[in-house]
Order: C-alpha cells, then sequence, then structure tokens
C-alpha cells in the first residue's frame, strides 16, 4: 500500500472532538484504499463541521435544503483521478462530516461517536472510489456490504461498537 496522505480540518466549535479521532479518521481512509486495492499514493480532504455549514453545501450543491450527515465530493471519474505533483499523489476529493449530526446519530443508534464518525468517513471514501447508493439496488446492497465488511477489518463492526 502506497502512502495516503489525508488533511483534515475542523471548522466547527459545537461538538468537543474527543482525542483520537483524527488518527481514526485516517485509519478509515487507508482501510477503504487497501481493502478496494487502490495502490497508489492518495490524498483526500477532510473536514467536520457543524449542522449550519453543511446545510449550506448540501443545498448549494445538491439543491437539498436540509442538514446531512456527510458530503462526498469525488475528484475522480471512472477510476481515473487527477495526480498532483506537488503532493506526489492521486486527488480523491473531499469529505465534510457534521460532528452535530454525527454525534446525534450515534445516541440515534446507540453506538458511540467514534463508531458514527469512522462510518461517515468509510461511506464518504467509498464515494469518492464511485460507489453510490442513491438509486437503491445492487449498487447500495453492494456499498452497504463494503462498507460492513471494512468497518469489521478495523475492528467496528455493528455488535462490537454499541453501547451499554
Amino acid at each position: 500500500m502506497e502512502k495516503v496522505k489525508v488533511e483534515i480540518r475542523n471548522n466547527q466549535k459545537v461538538v468537543k472532538i474527543p482525542t483520537g479521532i483524527r488518527m481514526l479518521v485516517r485509519r478509515c481512509c487507508v482501510a477503504v484504499l487497501v481493502h478496494e486495492n487502490f495502490g497508489k499514493t492518495a490524498s483526500v480532504s477532510v473536514t467536520f463541521v457543524d449542522d449550519e455549514e453543511i446545510h449550506k453545501l448540501n443545498l448549494q450543491y445538491r439543491e437539498k435544503d436540509s442538514a446531512t450527515d456527510v458530503l462526498s465530493f469525488p475528484l475522480g471519474e471512472n477510476g481515473l483521478y487527477d495526480y498532483d505533483n506537488d503532493s506526489e499523489s492521486y486527488l480523491l476529493g473531499d469529505i465534510v462530516i457534521s460532528l452535530q449530526r454525527a454525534e446525534e446519530q450515534a445516541n440515534m443508534y446507540g453506538h458511540t461517536f467514534q463508531r458514527e464518525v469512522a462510518y461517515l468517513t468509510v461511506h464518504s471514501m467509498l464515494h469518492l472510489l464511485g460507489y453510490d447508493h442513491e438509486n437503491g439496488g445492487l449498487e447500495q446492497t453492494r456499498m452497504r456490504e463494503k462498507e460492513e465488511l471494512i468497518m469489521g477489518e478495523l475492528g467496528l463492526s455493528r455488535d462490537m461498537t454499541f453501547v451499554s
């Protein structure tokens, strides 16, 4: 596996970021690329925002007037990615995660905040690699299976991460 460069920015002040969350996000990015046999040096940007900011982005880019948990902005198409000579890596795209929504969903689903952020990262990384679930059917099933496999490889399978 080649190197994975993950730039993480925190553009919100609503949710305190627990120790280790940045390392977890990096581990998730690497795990997806290893699972998918990407095999090249890659760059990914991950930005933490609040619900207000992700609402604005969702409206601007998807014409959906609501907050969401995560947005993916892939830079590649059909497995082809721009190469950045400065960073000597393929540019996969940007991930934007609402930490407010991640916190709410962790509580709603009864698992840890860390698992929710990890899941959203894995989910979004798969989008950056071209997977989609919007139309349902086989594509959605394939993506969900990959998410759960990768989460299991990270030691974060559903049955191991619930809060008691």
